[in-house]
């Protein structure tokens, strides 16, 4: 999925903002689950991206720990950039390595996106916007204004990881896909 968003993701007008077939996106979600074949490059890049997503809220806890949801909210409140990036640095060690392995991909694939955002359209405020809610929520539900309130900390969060990537998560992040 990374793999084709790598490839499409740049190219591709309001990529992660667009949702895919919900009938498509359902069957292939099943196939998935079921662990029969699907070629996804037969499908919509939308489809995949909308899996994709998916794929995200679904992880037990989010890709970036709800555990640490309050500290991660709070990264954005630090003052200067240094310090953020230190800040988010050491959150990332406390996660899971596979977590950390799949972040990299993910940021890799959303700096490939916003470095043609003339094309796309998709700069890192409107790729935070679409993917933030999939990366990071609350341990607990609450009322619709906090939730609104949580959900732009962290976009403004998510935007800042993908602004600052190569800093936070190393200059080869722009070439984990290698040549595709």
């Amino acid at each position: 999925m990374l793999s084709l968003l790598y490839q499409e993701g740049p190219s591709t007008e309001g990529i992660f903002r667009r949702s895919g077939s919900a009938k498509t996106c359902k069957e292939l979600k099943e196939k998935l689950d079921s662990g029969a074949e699907v070629d996804l490059a037969c499908e919509s890049i939308f489809v995949t991206a909308s899996l994709f997503k998916d794929f995200l809220r679904n992880i037990p806890g989010s890709i970036l720990s709800s555990q640490l949801c309050d500290k991660w909210v709070s990264v954005m409140d630090l003052g200067n950039n240094e310090e953020k990036i230190k800040s988010i640095q050491r959150l990332i060690e406390q996660l899971p390595r596979a977590n950390v392995v799949l972040l990299r991909y993910i940021f890799g694939v959303l700096h490939s996106i916003e470095m043609r955002s003339e094309e796309n359209h998709m700069n890192a405020f409107n790729l935070a916007i679409c993917i933030a809610p999939s990366l990071l929520w609350p341990p607990v539900a609450s009322t619709p204004d906090i939730e609104s309130e949580f959900t732009k900390k962290i976009s403004s969060l998510v935007q800042f990881l993908t602004e600052n990537c190569c800093r936070i998560f190393g200059e080869e992040i722009s070439s984990l896909f290698g040549e595709i």
